[in-house]
């Protein structure tokens, strides 16, 4: 069972299978067996060091094209017209593919004017090199900007989401551009296992706190998560949420864990983010 979210006339996985930190032949393993558990949605970075294995267990997989989605993002030092479009070649060569399903700018980048950057991906995207664009890691008014600046449509804006994060402003911008969000880190780096509300909702129901976590994800408008694991019985467990329901109580519960406020991944790089209100 696939659930999806459409945006722009695109059906769009809800779950996805992360691999940042994934390497060699353990991304390889993961990957495949991602998509043995029931992923559609595989996620890649040039930045991760393995497009490469993350093809060969797609190909390990042997799941028709067509049914999968793959997405990637392009590192801020491609940014420049040509290069962007020569990094994309190099990652389908990477991974041995034809065309991507998304490909996402990685970071905002300050140094290289942002018409320039879509400019090129842009380029990327009538040349057929990918399906769909997006970015990575945007603030709501560099959301706004890229809406404004793309020809195609900015499908969405991936960013550190979980349950002790509030981004009441990205998705709410979201929501207002028709985009949707992509939640990177969304068990926070584990935080979720330990968590008590957690715990006891999925007590009720015989599921961990990190399927709670998924479900939580799965049961918001316009939400996409791509969690990791680099083990095959917890990737698979991730996905294994299609068979109960939260409540609206017991979401209300888990939105309320954002008063943390708790941001885990804040690189040098990082714009100046959104205050939540």
């Amino acid at each position: 069972m696939t659930l999806t979210t459409k945006h722009f006339g695109v059906d769009i996985p809800v779950i996805g299978f992360g691999t940042w930190k994934l390497k060699d032949e353990t991304a390889q393993m993961c990957v495949a067996k991602a998509i043995e558990a029931g992923y559609r949605m595989i996620d890649t970075a040039q930045a991760y060091e393995n497009e490469k294995h993350v093809g060969r267990g797609i190909r390990d997989a042997q799941l028709p094209r067509e049914d999968l989605w793959v997405t990637t993002k392009v590192w801020m030092s491609e940014f420049k017209q040509g290069d962007l479009q020569a990094s994309i070649d190099q990652s389908l060569d990477r991974m041995g593919l034809d065309q991507l399903d998304l490909v996402l700018l990685h970071w905002p980048n300050r140094d290289v004017p942002l018409e320039e950057t879509l400019d090129a991906l842009n380029d990327a995207h009538a040349k057929g090199m990918t399906k769909h664009i997006g970015v990575s890691n945007f603030t709501t008014s560099q959301m706004a900007d890229a809406v404004k600046l793309s020809k195609a449509p900015i499908i969405t804006n991936q960013v550190e989401y979980h349950p002790f994060i509030d981004q009441t402003p990205v998705l709410e911008a979201a929501h207002s551009l028709g985009m949707s969000i992509t939640a990177f880190s969304p068990l926070a780096q584990g935080k979720v296992f330990d968590e008590p509300v957690l715990k006891e909702i999925g007590e009720k129901y015989g599921k961990s706190a990190a399927q709670v976590a998924v479900r939580w994800f799965a049961q918001q408008p316009g939400i996409i998560t791509i969690p990791r694991s680099s083990s095959p019985d917890h990737l698979a467990a991730n996905n294994d949420i299609h068979d109960f329901e939260l409540t609206p109580q017991e979401m209300g519960r888990i939105t309320s864990l954002k008063a943390n406020n708790q941001r885990l991944i804040d690189p040098s790089w990082a714009p100046n983010w959104d205050n939540a209100a």
